[in-house]
C-alpha cells in the first residue's frame, strides 16, 4: 500500500522559492505517478504538477508554467516540487497523491478518492 509523506512547507517572500518534498513508503514509485494538489481557504482542492508513471511525462497547471519544477529521485523513493518566483497567489495546503499507471495529466485532472494522499504543507507567500 503506498503511503504518502508531504514537507517543505513554509512562509516565504513574493519572488522566494521553496522544494516541497514527497516521501513514498510501502511501495517503490516505479509504477506509480506522483503530484502535487494545492487547496487555499475557500477554493477547491487543483492540480498543480503531476509527473507519470511510465516514461515521467509531466503536467503543469497554466498558473505555475515556468516556475515550478516537478522531479522523481527513485533512489529515495522521493518526488519534489522546486517553486520559485512565488506569488502570494501559490499560498494554500500543498498535497502529494498518488496512484499507479496513471498519466500525468490525468493524476491532476481532478483529486481522487482513490489515490493515496500526504497529510498537507502549508504554503504561505507573504512580504
Amino acid at each position: 500500500q503506498l503511503r504518502l509523506a508531504d514537507s517543505g512547507g513554509g512562509l516565504v517572500q513574493p519572488g522566494g522559492s521553496l522544494r516541497l518534498s514527497c516521501v513514498a513508503s510501502g511501495v517503490t514509485l516505479d509504477y506509480y505517478a506522483i503530484g502535487w494538489f494545492r487547496q487555499a481557504p475557500g477554493k477547491e482542492r487543483e492540480g498543480v504538477s503531476c509527473i507519470s508513471s511510465s516514461d515521467s511525462s509531466t503536467y503543469y497547471a497554466d498558473s505555475v508554467k515556468g516556475r515550478f519544477t516537478i522531479s522523481r529521485d527513485y533512489a529515495k523513493n522521493t518526488v519534489y516540487l522546486q517553486m520559485n518566483s512565488l506569488k502570494p497567489e501559490d499560498t494554500a495546503v500543498y498535497y502529494c497523491t498518488g496512484r499507479g499507471h496513471m498519466a500525468a495529466l490525468d493524476l491532476c485532472a481532478s483529486p481522487s478518492p482513490f489515490g493515496s494522499w500526504g497529510q498537507g504543507t502549508q504554503v504561505t507567500v507573504s512580504s
